[in-house]
């Protein structure tokens, strides 16, 4: 605990330093404090999570009334040091994005405030140090998204629905912690989880749904998405890595909290409907994510996407543990918290990488990208490990992952409940499904956006970036390697993270080694054997090829444009774009995205029938966003302009208000 508490208050030096320190100093400064806050957090997490031992701390000091509570366990260790591992190599890469352009004070001060937070809530240990900590994190994250808001009008729109969305579910968690705090009589977690065994079923079945609520919508499970596929693209590139690979964690972890820790696991239909919230998040976070031609907002719906398995894994989990399955749910618990760390890994290093491109170029739009291999050649191989990463590339970490993941929920079959197979059936679907939409969107982003010839000027001319901004992006690569090639170092710490997951939960029945075993399951693979198998069939196949008799024709070697299809004359306006790669899959899920097209055609003074121009123009809108919540927004908007008629200036309105409310009042009392 001491190590975490020096570098929560390392942090908030942090913060003040970014905001006083003077222009050339305070980036660095602000930069290195924050890389060493990560460190000191993450020894303290580390130690937690190979101990196994919990520590805590109060003080009456801090907050009036309640005072601070806060206790590190191997769960909330894992999710921390997560989080520092993203924060510090968000620091090294803050430092480089902000030398074009020294950011304000603001801006500066407000990625160590933000990233403080974050380390914050998973120690929380009562209903009030918890939710002083979770508006923080709300209040830090929206205005580290705020910084740009002057240059784009597009991020004061996205800070308005993130705004909205979070207080919401901000909302939906205090009522259901303080009806659970109410009926324990105490507000400590601790007090609240001695308490459990008396709580009646609906009311821990209220609580469960109002905090699901909550947290599904900081997790960005669909239909509470929306504010994240506005909010991660606008964001400066370190916050989108620390949004999308820290912040979007713990709204799981709040699920596991409250519903497997506090509530004890409760009803088996509880977990159902995460794993269904799962499902329907994984399915449309990759739809979109295919379709979408703007880089950030495709590593956004990704997001989406990752974030449904892991909610499928959670759910899977619970429905299982309820069963009384407690080894299986503990295995696959521990397969998604370890999708939650690899997707914290790679998706903070493509949004780095999305950040370079877009500091190189001044676009995010793939359709005017290309080409850039040749003149960013670190940033398109760093950007490659992360993309092969999420594409569950084996040798690399969202392969061990999605590997383990599908393992448990095949061998969870073996339950006696239908409702429970019927969970992990749809699982299963999903993973296999998503998996393909998923190395879709990444082929094309990869490939459109790297690959080929420029297609725009600034891509033409775009220039590899700075040391700092690749140190930060070399740190998350070596993460996604290691976890993808030897795995089972990180397995230890999962599982018990896993076992403290669930109230009552054990470890499972892995092997310690450097593979994935499942002892007691049959199933084993070691992914280092893999890529030694894949380099060995590399080098051979290098050596037949250079070494085998040529007949004289084969050995002048004849040059020609990648994806020019053997053609001598290759230009840009020849290649498939973003756009075309994903019209194919657009035409298939035409019902799920249901993409705005319109064509006009302009037609010479002269003659009606001779065409001048063509535009075709194709929008692909959120359906969830444009269906459910508009026109509650149309309606909320009505309602307003029809109350600006009110206050006209005339007394007799207003006393007939006050008369009309006293009668209604008078009326309800009697």
């Amino acid at each position: 605990m001491t190590a975490y508490l020096i570098g929560i208050g390392i942090a908030v030096v942090a913060a003040l330093v970014g905001a006083v320190l003077p222009d050339r100093h305070r980036l660095p400064g602000a930069a290195a404090l924050s890389a060493a806050a990560c460190v000191a957090v993450l020894v303290g997490a580390v130690h937690v999570l190979v101990s196994g031992h919990t520590s805590g701390l109060h003080t009456a000091q801090v907050l009036p009334l309640t005072g601070v509570d806060l206790s590190l366990d191997p769960l909330g260790a894992l999710f921390i040091a997560t989080t520092a591992g993203v924060g510090l190599a968000a620091s090294w890469y803050s430092v480089g994005y902000g030398a074009h352009a020294t950011p304000s004070r603001t801006a500066t001060a407000m990625l160590p405030a933000f990233l403080a937070t974050l380390l914050l809530v998973p120690a929380a240990a009562s209903v009030a140090t918890f939710m002083v900590a979770w508006e923080l994190m709300a209040l830090t994250s929206l205005l580290a998204l705020l910084t740009d808001h002057r240059r784009r009008p597009e991020t004061r729109d996205a800070a308005q629905w993130y705004a909205a969305m979070t207080h919401i579910g901000a909302a939906a968690i205090l009522l259901g912690l303080v009806l659970l705090a109410d009926h324990a009589g105490g507000q400590t977690f601790a007090t609240i989880a001695s308490h459990r065994g008396r709580l009646s079923v609906p009311l821990s079945s209220t609580v469960f749904v109002l905090t699901l609520i909550g947290f599904a919508s900081k997790a960005g499970a669909v239909p509470l998405h929306v504010w994240l596929p506005r909010a991660h693209p606008e964001a400066p590139s370190p916050v989108s890595a620390l949004m999308s690979g820290a912040m979007v964690n713990l709204g799981v972890y709040g699920i596991l909290r409250v519903g497997g820790v506090l509530l004890g696991g409760g009803q088996s239909w509880w977990w159902v409907v995460v794993a269904a919230l799962g499902v329907v998040s994984a399915f449309f976070g990759a739809v979109h994510a295919a379709a979408s031609t703007d880089t950030k907002r495709l590593l956004a719906y990704s997001t989406v996407d990752n974030m449904g398995l892991v909610l499928i894994g959670v759910g899977a989990a619970g429905a299982l543990a309820a069963g009384g399955e407690r080894m299986l749910a503990g295995l696959v618990l521990l397969a998604a918290l370890f999708h939650l760390v690899n997707h914290a890994l790679f998706k903070g290093l493509l949004f780095f990488g999305a950040g370079a491109v877009q500091h190189a170029t001044g676009t995010r739009d793939l359709d005017r990208l290309g080409g850039l291999a040749r003149r960013m050649p670190a940033v398109t191989a760093l950007f490659g490990i992360g993309a092969l990463s999420i594409g569950a590339l084996p040798g690399l970490n969202g392969f061990a992952s999605e590997w383990l993941l599908l393992e448990g929920l095949l061998h969870g079959f073996a339950s006696r409940s239908a409702v429970t197979d019927a969970t992990l059936l749809a699982g299963v679907a999903a993973l296999a499904i998503t998996g393909g939409l998923t190395a879709t969107a990444f082929v094309k982003a990869l490939g459109v956006g790297f690959l080929g010839q420029p297609r725009s000027e600034r891509a033409g001319g775009a220039r590899e970036v700075g040391p700092s901004m690749l140190a930060g992006m070399g740190l998350l690569a070596g993460g996604c390697v290691v976890l993808g090639v030897v795995p089972g170092v990180a397995l230890p710490a999962l599982d018990r993270a896993a076992a403290a997951g669930f109230a009552g939960g054990a470890p499972t029945t892995l092997r310690v080694g450097l593979g994935l075993d499942l002892a007691s399951l049959h199933g084993a693979i070691e992914p280092a054997l893999l890529v030694e198998g894949l380099l060995a069939g590399i080098i051979v196949a290098w050596g037949v090829i250079r070494l085998a008799p040529r007949r004289a024709e084969l050995r002048r070697p004849r040059r020609a444009e990648a994806w020019g299809c053997g053609r001598e004359l290759q230009t840009a306006r020849m290649e498939i774009t973003a756009t075309s790669f994903a019209e194919p899959l657009q035409r298939v899920f035409a019902d799920v995205l249901r993409p705005d097209r319109d064509l006009e055609v302009t037609h010479t003074v002269e003659s009606a029938y001779v065409t001048q121009a063509v535009s075709y123009y194709q929008r692909v809108d959120d359906a969830v966003e444009r269906v459910a919540y508009r026109p509650v927004i149309g309606a909320v908007s009505w309602w307003g302009r029809l109350a600006r008629r009110v206050p006209n200036g005339s007394v007799h309105r207003y006393l007939a208000f006050g008369f009309a409310a006293l009668v209604l009042i008078l009326v309800v009392l009697a």
